[in-house]
């Protein structure tokens, strides 16, 4: 897998945030087993409960193409904030269904490209899954 081909579409695809409220822009790809990237930004809206995170638009972009949970090899979130920056639940939770919970989640952020690695697992340990229904 190539990590800075992974980062790269996720800071190219973060130019496209539609932000204008928050002015927070967030780039998110992921990488099929095949070598395929997907990606997706963060979309805000004046009616703030129907905006969509960069994590959800890229896993949503991908599901819609035909990828599924055991195709995707890696995940990665970029934002340029000089700090660690992580999903919201509401996209954790999308991710504990739609991605294989030992899969590689990378948070890149800052000028620097810094990465914080993690798994699905570790960002949402105490997941509620179809099992608890």
């Amino acid at each position: 897998m190539d990590l800075k081909k992974l980062i790269m579409a996720a800071k190219k695809v973060s130019k496209n945030s539609y932000s204008p409220y928050s002015k927070f822009k967030v780039g998110a790809s992921l990488i099929t087993k095949d070598g395929i990237i997907y990606q997706g930004c963060n979309i805000e809206n004046a009616s703030y409960g129907l905006a969509n995170c960069a994590e959800r638009t890229c896993l949503f972009t991908a599901y819609s193409a035909g990828v599924k949970k055991n195709d995707i090899m890696a995940f990665c979130i970029y934002s340029p904030k000089e700090h660690l920056i992580s999903p919201c639940g509401a996209c954790r939770q999308v991710m504990s269904e739609l991605l294989d919970k030992n899969c590689k989640v990378y948070l890149v952020y800052g000028k620097k490209d810094n990465i914080y690695e993690t798994t699905v697992a570790d960002l949402l340990p105490l997941t509620f899954s179809s099992e608890d229904l």
